[in-house]
């Protein structure tokens, strides 16, 4: 919406007005709060595990290792400072020498979804890939949580329930 827009909104009576430059779009895949039709659709931000592992490059892996399995996860995903998603260790990576750095071990650039994304199609293509979680993160790479598979199949079927 344009500045002007938005200030014609204001003087309406609006309090939560947003001038929005990069679009309705980038909008949804920071996964911010929508109106309208398509509000109700189940997204993976909603559901994502802002609790999951994550760690910094120069971690030692016997601390992830650590750290991830006492959270109960199999999998630590690899920030930087700013939370911007780098790699993700994962399965035998985990079990290697507890010295070694995580930029070592990580695997770089992994799968990410963006907030935005309906949860029926991701599902659906998790099932066919035999995928459990997967990695979702802002446009601008920023970490939102992992994606469980169960979690999503689960919030579905609490949707066609209601």
């Amino acid at each position: 919406m344009s500045p002007r827009a938005a200030w014609r909104l204001e003087s309406l009576g609006f309090t939560r007005v947003f001038d929005y430059v990069a679009g309705e779009a980038d909008w949804l895949a920071f996964g911010l709060p929508t109106e309208g039709t398509n509000a109700h659709v189940p997204r993976a931000g909603q559901v994502a595990r802002p609790d999951a592992p994550a760690c910094h490059l120069t971690d030692r892996l016997g601390d992830v290792r650590d750290r991830t399995r006492a959270a109960g996860w199999d999998s630590c995903v690899v920030i930087n400072e700013r939370g911007i998603v780098l790699g993700r260790i994962r399965g035998d990576a985990l079990d290697g020498n507890a010295e070694q750095l995580a930029d070592a071990v990580m695997r770089p650039g992994p799968v990410t979804v963006r907030p935005s994304e309906p949860l029926d199609g991701l599902v659906r293509r998790m099932r066919e890939r035999s995928t459990a979680d997967i990695v979702v993160s802002t446009s601008n790479g920023m970490l939102v949580g992992v994606l469980r598979r169960a979690d999503a199949e689960r919030r579905l079927a609490e949707e066609t329930k209601a």
